[in-house]
């Protein structure tokens, strides 16, 4: 944790990791088992668990609790007040913290805010959940879903733009901005290297 900033008011526990270049904000806690990458942003009032891998460049805004068991790779966004879980069916009365389910987050993911992500899923690379969704089944690459339950509404670039692609069948797309070229095929969007 040598190179990275934490903000006084924060609680990092001994045995947490923290990538440099990380920025801690005000009332931070982050749990002793915690993996944290480099260059990565928690704002204020958030919550990192023990059983917690966070990749590089992860933003995480203010009141974002990361529960055990939820992975967010390279990149990811997870916008004000957005909620994970890692019990399906929570009782107070029922321990059931040896039922945990993971949750995968894919590299540059965005997590719109006050969105709901159900434990058990997988949020595809460059997805993008809109503010206000409740995720409960999972996201396939560069889909954009929102509502509640989500449902895939459109496809959007890896720059954070919707692209002019049908819901389901095939057809192509370039980004305007990056040039980049999207394939749809029997509804799965993949990006064509070059």
């Amino acid at each position: 944790m040598d190179e990275c900033r934490i903000h006084p008011t924060a609680i990092v526990d001994e045995g947490a990791r923290i990538g440099a270049g990380s920025r801690i904000w005000h009332w931070v806690h982050v749990c002793g088992g915690a993996v944290i990458g480099r260059d990565c942003s928690l704002g204020q009032n958030v919550f990192i668990g023990n059983r917690v891998r966070i990749g590089n460049n992860v933003k995480i805004q203010n009141n974002v609790s990361v529960y055990d068991n939820v992975t967010l790779e390279d990149d990811v966004f997870c916008g004000p007040s957005m909620v994970f879980t890692n019990v399906y069916n929570p009782r107070s009365a029922v321990s059931r913290k040896d039922e945990y389910r993971d949750t995968l987050v894919r590299q540059g993911a965005t997590l719109g805010a006050n969105c709901t992500v159900v434990c058990g899923i997988t949020v595809g690379r460059h997805a993008f959940v809109a503010a206000g969704a409740v995720v409960n089944r999972d996201v396939p690459a560069f889909a954009l879903v929102a509502g509640v339950p989500a449902r895939r509404i459109g496809w959007m670039s890896r720059y954070g733009e919707r692209l002019p692609l049908p819901l389901e069948g095939d057809g192509e797309a370039v980004c305007e901005h990056t040039g980049d070229r999207y394939l749809l095929r029997d509804g799965i969007c993949t990006l064509q290297e070059s």
